[in-house]
């Protein structure tokens, strides 16, 4: 015959059970990340690549005002200003072809929506345009500058010494069948510069040639072209720093005419590449340059905040320096992107200090 057994419990003990149980569930439910408890998420990329490499200063910038800045090391490419723009949690991590996963590393667990974040400012004005790659969406009209840090990228134009080509009409005009090596799929700038020398892709590989990409094709090639994907002088995809190490090249001058029409049609400007930036590059060579990696957000994103972001970086631009990229800040253009607003947090402090009138 069984007994029953009658177990006292202390009441104590089970109000702290209690307690503990709802902690738990208040911790499941309370956001990991935001604005709100100094956590914010910085869209970015790999750490060696410029719009991650100005997410690590922003986030030591932001640490002596109590924020404690969350990098997403993969919100990059075309989708940056996407991400952002629309309040996207970071993407799944996928393995970068181009680093190794120290410098473009998993994000922390539990990241939320992004707040803001780095992108070239050609990207966030498409963006908010609704043009170039984003001509099928809808123009992200939220979107708001907070700081626009210079960092000069050039057009870069060689050739193989080896080649005899001084002038890319020799191409045509000789019908040597030529290998080229363009950033990306060969778009925009490449197609432009191509086809004034009555050239494309289709009419190179008709003629015995190749058009290559800079990913794939970096030491197959006669002509580079460096305009854009791959071909920028951005750290993480070091084609020319290597294809110039590993070759002799002529870096060529484009036509006067030829250089006016491109910057006006990319909006972007006259420039000139300095001797001794690769080599080869043994004289200044007018060219195209552009400039800009943008901090920026949402108009959602309280003024406090954007103020703070732009004092941050103002006050501690000595980061900027030491940063392996040819950062640096000027008071003139800092608060400028072309039409894209300036976050009216960021705009009062420009204000405050003289930079805006």
């Amino acid at each position: 015959m069984s007994r029953s057994r009658v177990v006292a419990v202390c009441p104590i003990a089970v109000l702290l059970v209690g307690m503990s149980v709802a902690v738990a569930q208040t911790g499941v439910n309370a956001p990991a990340t935001g604005i709100k408890i100094k956590r914010p998420v910085f869209g970015a990329a790999c750490k060696i690549c410029p719009w991650g490499a100005l997410g690590e200063v922003v986030k030591t910038a932001m640490r002596p005002y109590g924020y404690d800045v969350q990098i997403c090391y993969n919100c990059n490419r075309a989708d940056a200003p996407r991400i952002v723009g629309d309040a996207k949690v970071p993407p799944p991590y996928e393995p970068d072809p181009n680093v190794p996963e120290i410098l473009a590393p998993r994000n922390a667990p539990g990241l939320g929506p992004v707040d803001f974040g780095a992108t070239a400012v050609q990207f966030l004005v498409g963006a908010y345009r609704g043009t170039g790659g984003y001509a099928s969406e809808k123009p992200r009209t939220n979107l708001r500058l907070i700081a626009n840090i210079q960092d000069p990228n050039y057009l870069l134009i060689a050739v193989k010494k080896e080649t005899g080509i001084t002038d890319l009409a020799q191409i045509k005009q000789k019908r040597w069948p030529v290998r080229i090596l363009v950033g990306g799929t060969g778009g925009g700038l490449e197609t432009a510069i191509l086809a004034y020398y009555g050239l494309s892709r289709q009419s190179i590989e008709e003629g015995g040639g190749h058009v290559g990409s800079a990913v794939a094709d970096r030491d197959n090639f006669d002509v580079a072209i460096g305009a854009g994907g791959g071909m920028t002088t951005a750290p993480e995809w070091r084609v020319w720093t290597e294809i110039s190490q590993k070759f002799d090249l002529t870096f060529l001058q484009l036509p006067e005419e030829l250089l006016a029409k491109l910057a006006k049609d990319s909006e972007q400007d006259r420039g000139i590449i300095p001797p001794g930036l690769y080599r080869g590059v043994e004289r200044p060579i007018p060219t195209l340059v552009r400039t800009g990696t943008v901090v920026y957000g949402r108009a959602d994103m309280p003024d406090d905040f954007a103020y703070t972001v732009a004092q941050a970086l103002d006050e501690q631009q000595q980061l900027l320096q030491w940063s392996h990229l040819n950062f640096s800040y000027n008071i003139h253009n800092v608060w400028k992107a072309f039409e894209v607003p300036l976050h009216p947090g960021a705009a009062r402090y420009y204000k405050e200090h003289g930079y805006m009138k």
